[in-house]
């Protein structure tokens, strides 16, 4: 059994994504692999996912192989697979739309549409008769986007988005692919144990042990092209909502909030920093306050997600069903379409694995 596997941006994270395959390919069933929920996911393995299709804007990994492509600059993931076998992938140039914002052109090394024409994205997917594109193109790429969800649904191809914009989780969006009869997972990737997952955790607790939570901020600094193309404001606004919401769903009231990137390191590369901060009250109206200091390697901390979600994705195709995954959402982006505590949402995705929750 294959899962034949389209990128849409080949940064940081499809490094993480294409190692982590070969990097796990002889993973035994019932083996603990750190950032997967199972080795054998419903019937499929890791090693099953297969890349068919590549797309990018860069014009040092625009005609590589994929298995090079990754290590291109300004990539800056860890190499984990020292010896990375070729995959038999170009990567092709896609459309730029608003892939790169003008502060960023010469850090992605952006192709000149005067030298090459982007590809026909539909046409390339039907060609390698993909089951689904995931999308990891840069935050605030909003136009871009949608160019590629709409690729996917007139390809017949299912959709996972990994960025903080609003597909799955969209309604009008939700119903077209509802409509072809194919899945959509999203919106916004959860880390394994990244800012979003742990930050959940803590309010969960405060809430639940009743302690009343006056305020809280979450700060995120790092060093790859992600925090540098976040450092433009107007780039942020759905990355701002998707996290801000992911946390204060948790919580029964209002409490000033502010979560988000907060600045551009460059000697960090791909660590991520980040700042945890809740001030609350408890019993009598005596004060708690917790500070929480998290350093992560930042992309590879979202790839076995990402596995998992790819093996969900494909469950649903092999059962026939249409719109937006519930389960797998909820469990593993920040932005789903229905918001849950994450140990509830963790219950549903196995259940869906058994065929007792629909999705």
């Amino acid at each position: 059994m294959v899962i034949k596997v389209a990128l849409a941006g080949i940064g940081n994270c499809a490094s993480a994504l294409v190692q982590g395959i070969e990097y796990y390919k002889d993973a035994k069933d019932g083996e603990i692999v750190p950032g997967l929920m199972h080795v054998n996911f419903g019937g499929y393995h890791i090693r099953d996912i297969k890349f068919v299709a590549a797309f990018d804007i860069n014009r040092l990994k625009i005609g590589k192989d994929l298995s090079e492509a990754i290590f291109a600059e300004p990539n800056c993931c860890a190499r984990f697979v020292e010896s990375m076998p070729k995959l038999g992938v170009k990567v092709l140039p896609g459309p730029i739309l608003d892939g790169a914002s003008p502060h960023m052109l010469e850090a992605f090394k952006v192709y000149s549409e005067e030298d090459l024409e982007p590809v026909d994205v539909v046409s390339v997917l039907r060609e390698v008769d993909a089951d689904m594109l995931v999308n990891f193109l840069p935050v605030g790429s909003y136009h871009a986007t949608r160019y590629y969800a709409e690729a996917a649904l007139k390809a017949g191809c299912a959709f996972v988005n990994c960025i903080p914009e609003f597909i799955a989780s969209d309604k009008v969006w939700a119903a077209k692919f509802e409509a072809a009869g194919l899945p959509v997972a999203g919106d916004d990737i959860k880390s394994q144990l990244g800012a979003t997952i742990l930050h959940r955790a803590i309010v969960n607790l405060f809430v639940e042990r009743g302690v009343v939570i006056d305020e809280t901020y979450q700060l995120n600094i790092g060093g790859n092209t992600d925090f540098l193309n976040m450092t433009l404001e107007e780039r942020l606004k759905t990355k701002r909502i998707s996290k801000t919401e992911a946390v204060t769903s948790l919580v029964p009231y209002d409490v000033p909030t502010k979560i988000g990137p907060s600045d551009y390191i460059p000697f960090l590369k791909d660590k991520k920093v980040c700042y945890i901060y809740v001030k609350g009250r408890n019993f009598g109206n005596q004060p708690v306050t917790l500070m929480l200091r998290l350093e992560v390697e930042d992309s590879p901390n979202s790839a076995g997600v990402v596995i998992d979600v790819i093996r969900a994705v494909k469950i649903a195709l092999d059962r026939g069903i249409s719109g937006p995954l519930i389960s797998i959402s909820a469990y593993a982006f920040k932005h789903p379409p229905v918001q849950v505590q994450d140990a509830v949402a963790r219950q549903w995705v196995e259940e869906f694995i058994e065929g007792r929750r629909e999705r």
